[in-house]
């Protein structure tokens, strides 16, 4: 099978409040796969399903392979040491500690520390080992790099490549979309509990259209214009500024990004 996760169906209601309404997605082996969506969309919710770690109410779920998960908000007893949480996530997973994997995520650096001592982007790392100690083939990552400052987030990213190399499937939520656009091969977005889009970055951009993005700045200021074609509006603009003679400081044209491609499908499910 090429297929890590397949997802048919899935319905999750919190009383009477409807979270997901069966939604259905497949993961590719070997690719790094993000689900997104805004505040309350219901993405953590359908990741922990998939994860075992939540009940639904109907649907199918197959997952091909072992399982590695690093939560979105996760903690230890304050007193424990980081190596000794590794030795005990490998005792229970009945597998040796990968040197490797400590040297990998610079483990060695903050062994004396105690977890209640460590930074953010420090306990991110352990809880990172955490999740990799049984060498699982797929790795649930939700908001990984939240809280991390810019080396932090390099280093995570370059570990998550490094995992992609390695045959291991990436499942990531994130609110990051530049993070999301570097890393990921294909997005799934998630809203009003239901799937308004799966597939790479660029189809997405073909979803949406070729949408452009005028910036211009002039002596009032900067404006953002958005268009279907560049040529049309763009000599439009330039001839109503000259005739009002308001001097063009800079222009700037751009597709748009991730971000902006991502709020257009939310708008459109919002309607």
């Amino acid at each position: 099978m090429n297929k890590a996760i397949r997802v048919d169906c899935l319905r999750k209601s919190y009383g009477g409040h409807t979270i997901l309404k069966e939604i259905g997605f497949q993961i590719e082996k070997g690719e790094i796969f993000a689900l997104l969506g805004i505040n309350g969309a219901g993405k953590t919710t359908a990741l922990e399903c998939i994860e075992g770690l939540k009940k639904y109410e109907s649907g199918t779920i197959t997952v091909n392979g072992t399982m590695g998960i690093q939560l979105q908000s996760s903690s230890l007893p304050a007193h424990i040491k980081p190596m000794e949480a590794m030795r005990l996530f490998s005792k229970w997973s009945n597998v040796k500690i990968d040197g490797t994997l400590i040297h990998s995520l610079r483990l060695q650096e903050i062994e004396k520390k105690q977890y209640g001592q460590l930074s953010t982007g420090q306990k991110r790392r352990l809880h990172l080992a955490l999740a990799l100690v049984s060498n699982p083939d797929i790795i649930f990552l939700d908001e990984p790099t939240a809280g991390l400052d810019v080396e932090g987030r390099l280093s995570l990213h370059n570990q998550i490549r490094k995992l992609k190399s390695q045959g291991k499937t990436v499942v990531l939520a994130s609110h990051d979309m530049a993070e999301v656009e570097t890393l990921c091969d294909r997005i799934a977005i998630l809203n009003d509990g239901k799937i308004a889009f799966c597939g790479t970055a660029s189809e997405l951009t073909d979803t949406i259209g070729k949408k452009y993005f005028i910036h211009i700045k002039t002596e009032r200021g900067t404006e953002t214009i958005e268009a279907d074609s560049i040529e049309d509006v763009l000599l439009s603009l330039l001839g109503e500024l000259k005739q009002k003679e308001i001097k063009v400081l800079d222009i700037k044209v751009d597709r748009g990004t991730l971000e902006q491609h991502f709020m257009e499908i939310a708008r459109r499910v919002e309607k």
